[in-house]
């Protein structure tokens, strides 16, 4: 895994080991800043399910203006540390220990972007997008990385899904907030 453009453009990311994350393919990635590519500049993200921390640290590297990255994993937060040092962006990065509804009943801050990406398996996303909603801004996007078998809601809570899109056997899912309703 590698930055794909910006200022940390081509630096190389570790990853955990095992089953136990799932780091985002490079297509995807880079299908997923397609579709947000005017959206990040100056803006303030949150990584949840953050694992090596790749998307968060993506966009920081496009410009935005700061990234917390949120993960329950001490073993995925460590890389998330590692990741963050190597790219040069410790000053623009916040880390939390926490699952996604602990994170979300604790944090004030206010966010432009969410990357939503919780394990397939779990059942957590629908859980997670209705959890981070009263943290998004006011022209918030949430992006959404899950399965086929999981069908997001067209509307949830002010946010209404803008587009699908697939690669493969990985769907992804933005939501703005208030576009269309």
């Amino acid at each position: 895994m590698r930055i794909i453009t910006g200022a940390a453009r081509g630096k190389r990311l570790i990853t955990p080991e095992g089953r136990d994350v799932r780091p985002t393919p490079e297509r995807v990635k880079e299908g997923i800043f397609s579709a947000i590519q005017f959206d990040i500049e100056g803006r303030r993200v949150l990584d949840l399910f953050a694992g090596s921390g790749q998307l968060g640290l993506e966009a920081l590297s496009r410009g935005a203006e700061s990234c917390t990255f949120a993960d329950v994993s001490d073993k995925s937060l460590d890389i998330v540390r590692k990741n963050i040092e190597s790219t040069g962006f410790a000053e623009k990065s916040k880390i939390c220990r926490m699952d996604f509804s602990a994170f979300a009943a604790a944090s004030r801050d206010t966010f432009d972007i969410a990357f939503l990406d919780p394990p397939y398996a779990a059942g957590l996303l629908m859980p997670a997008l209705k959890a981070v909603l009263p943290l998004m801004s006011d022209y918030g996007i949430i992006v959404c990385e899950h399965p086929p078998e999981i069908k997001p809601d067209d509307n949830v809570g002010g946010f209404k899904k803008t587009r699908t899109y697939k690669y493969g056997k990985v769907l992804v899912t933005v939501y703005r907030k208030g576009e269309g309703l």
